[in-house]
Formats: structure tokens, sequence, C-alpha cells
């Protein structure tokens, strides 16, 4: 890595603020409703809006290999549609009563009208792709949903929890977080040479996957005042991720039986929590995810090689110690 500090969100969107501020009329637009009830919801969820980064990305991508996609705010802002509608059916599915400090939609309104909302937003994400009449960034957001329902799907069907491989959480987090990223860069360079748009492919899946494994990680180190979540919240919901998938085997058998215990009880204590995150510090799974994600951020820096020296670029760079490091 050639950065050593962590730059802030802001400095990696210093080249794109201008559009980035178009992305969310675009937003604004492509979500407006006339019925009262969704223009309700849809006030709710635009407050929601979380840091915009993978609009970020389309358009540092769409100007690292220029020339420059007059479209790329609408793309950016159908993109982040499609990842609102995720976070909504997540939320659902999940029974999460609060995101970035706000009620979830289930939360304030129901669980049917959470489901019914998502629908309405890849909806509408799907009729301005067709508005714009051009079937690449439809083919490639539209394979990107339908990967990320998979990986839903196989999250659900993992009945045996502690026997979930690393193999699985890699084909996991490719299809939930990081196929999105990937295709939010690959579609920012949709007019570029074959070579450079899949490196942008390419440098989002790596990016993507080493956000996701950050953000397991919180799971075990955040601060619940930054996060938004307190610690544990991933195993409170029975999830399976890679700082216990690497330690399971090196558990003593008494820690064996703790984290047992934790995924049959179906409301764990404070007390298991912690004890279960102190047996998978005790045994190397957080150091572990620190070297994997770091691995994958290596592989994306040497993707941003095949471009061609930009300030967009080097945003691009930038935003791989910001997911590094990031604390929320």
């Amino acid at each position: 890595m050639t950065q050593t500090t962590s730059p802030t969100l802001a400095e990696i969107q210093a080249p794109v603020r201008g559009q980035l501020e178009q992305v969310r009329e675009e937003l604004r637009r492509i979500v407006e409703a006339d019925f009262g009830f969704i223009a309700e919801v849809n006030a709710h969820l635009l407050q929601m809006q979380g840091k915009m980064l993978r609009p970020t990305l389309l358009l540092l991508a769409d100007q690292a290999t220029g020339p420059a996609d007059p479209r790329a705010p609408t793309l950016g802002a159908v993109v982040e549609l499609i990842h609102l509608a995720t976070l909504v059916h997540d939320d659902s599915v999940d029974h999460s009563v609060r995101r970035r400090g706000m009620p979830t939609i289930n939360a304030l309104f129901s669980h049917q009208v959470s489901v019914i909302m998502g629908d309405y937003l890849y909806s509408r994400a799907v009729i301005e792709l067709v508005r714009l009449a051009d079937l690449e960034p439809l083919r490639i957001l539209g394979r990107v949903t339908n990967e990320m329902t998979v990986g839903e799907m196989r999250q659900l069907l993992a009945h045996d929890r502690l026997a979930f491989s690393e193999e699985q959480y890699d084909l996991l987090i490719m299809a939930k977080t990081a196929s999105l990223l990937s295709g939010a860069c690959e579609t920012g360079a949709i007019r570029a040479p074959a070579v450079q748009r899949q490196a942008m492919r390419e440098f989002g899946l790596r990016l993507g996957m080493a956000f996701q494994i950050v953000d397991d990680l919180l799971d075990y180190t955040g601060d619940a005042s930054v996060t938004g979540k307190p610690v544990g919240a991933d195993l409170r919901e029975h999830k399976v991720t890679l700082p216990l998938i690497h330690s399971l085997p090196r558990f003593t058998p008494s820690q064996r039986k703790d984290v047992t215990a934790l995924m049959a009880s179906e409301s764990p204590t404070d007390d298991q929590i912690a004890a279960v995150v102190a047996a998978v510090t005790e045994a190397g799974g957080l150091e572990y995810a620190r070297e994997r994600a770091l691995a994958l951020s290596t592989g994306a820096e040497a993707a941003l090689d095949l471009l061609p020296p930009s300030p967009a670029r080097e945003s691009l760079r930038a935003s791989i110690p910001f997911v590094l490091d990031r604390r929320s």
C-alpha cells in the first residue's frame, strides 16, 4: 500500500463532489411517487442514505477510465437504489429495528411495508435502466441483483452454522457485498477498453470482499456508539463470519461448548456473547481476518495499475485504506 494514513471519505469524493449532488437529485427524481404513503416512506428512506460509497466508486471509475459518461450520475443513483433495496429487505429478514441511528422501515411501519418498499426500489431501478435504452448497464446490474439474492438464500439455508466453511463464506460475501461494489465499478467503466473495464470489475470485487471482512471484524471489535450496533450483533443473530470460522478448529472443548450453546440459544445473553468474542480473539480469528482483508486490498490496488494516472485513480487507491481502517 502506498498510502500510510487513512483518508477521509470527503477527500476520496473530492473529484466527484459535484456529480454526487447530481446523484442525490436523480435519486429523488427516480423514487418520486404520486401515491402518498409511498412518498412518506421514500422520504424516510432518503434520510437513511449512508456514505454513498457505491455511487462514489462508479463516478470515480467513470473519470479514471474516461471520457466522461453523461449518464454516470443516473447510473450512480440506480446503484444506490439497489443498495437501499437490499438494506430494506435485510432489515426485514433480520427483524432489525435501527439502522444508521434511525428506525428501520419495518420498525417504523411494518414488515409487509418493508418488503413491498424493497420491491418498489428494485422496480424503480429497473425502469430507470430501461429508460436509458442500453443493455450493458442493465446486463451488469441485473446479474448483480441476481447474485445478491442467491447470496441471501445461501445464508438463509446454512442450517449447520458451525460447519460453514471459509469457501462458503467467500461465496457468500462475494454475492452479498462484493458483487454490487464490483458492478458499480464496472458500470462506471462501461465505455472503457475491455482491459480497463475488467480491471475495475476486479478492483470492486476485491475491495468489496475486504469491506465485508472489515464489517464482520467490527462485530467483534467495534464501538457501538460509532458503528450504530452493539458488539456481537452478528453472533446474537447466529451469523458465522470469518473470525469465528477460522477460530472454530482451534477452540478448546470448553470454548466449543460455549459457542454451540450460543448458537442453540434463541436469545443469547451478553455473557455468552462476551465469552465467544474472547475465545475468537484468543484463537487468532481477528488477526487472521485482518490479514485476509489486507491481502484482498493488495489485489485491488494491483488492478488499478492497469488504469492511466489521474486524480480519480488516486481517489480509488485512497478508498482502499479507507475501507481497511473504517470504524463504522
